[in-house]
């Protein structure tokens, strides 16, 4: 499954695109906005998220500080200008396979994750990013212990 993502993001870098172009229809500004999504929506984004938020995008996109840096501003402002999840989902369900959209949301439990807990508005979101994603209940629920047993694991952290 995260070989057929890194091969996606390998041929995409390594063709036409330049990484640090972050366009409206580049796949990572979507995926990244829908991460920034789930570390804000209860409200408060706490450095710990910050934190997860730019290790994730820098080690799942293979971006130097800079350009996660960059990568996240820009997906921040798409994710407040957006008034729902669809515009980001939809993007993705054309550009990206199966094996991919599930590293998607197993990339959004990371972020959940990051502070050590998860809430009825994170579980909420997940579920309809997934749905909209089209992975399946049984995987999102899997991906979501799994993230959940690594976290606990590593302290929260």
């Amino acid at each position: 499954m995260f070989e057929s993502f890194r091969s996606f993001v390998s041929d995409f870098v390594g063709g036409e695109k330049h990484p640090s172009q972050f366009v409206e229809n580049d796949y990572r500004l979507a995926a990244v906005a829908l991460l920034v999504h789930a570390a804000a929506i209860d409200g408060d984004m706490s450095q710990r998220e910050r934190d997860k938020l730019h290790s994730v995008v820098k080690r799942r996109f293979n971006l130097d500080d800079v350009l996660a840096d960059e990568l996240i501003d820009k997906a921040t402002q798409a994710e407040h200008e957006a008034v729902d999840l669809y515009h980001f989902t939809s993007l993705l369900n054309r550009t990206l396979d199966e094996a991919a959209r599930a590293r998607v949301i197993e990339m959004m439990w990371e972020i959940v994750y990051s502070d050590g807990r998860r809430d009825e508005l994170e579980d909420n979101l997940l579920w309809r990013a997934a749905d909209l994603l089209g992975v399946s209940p049984r995987e999102r629920i899997e991906l979501r212990q799994r993230i959940e047993r690594e976290s606990g694991e590593a302290g929260g952290a």
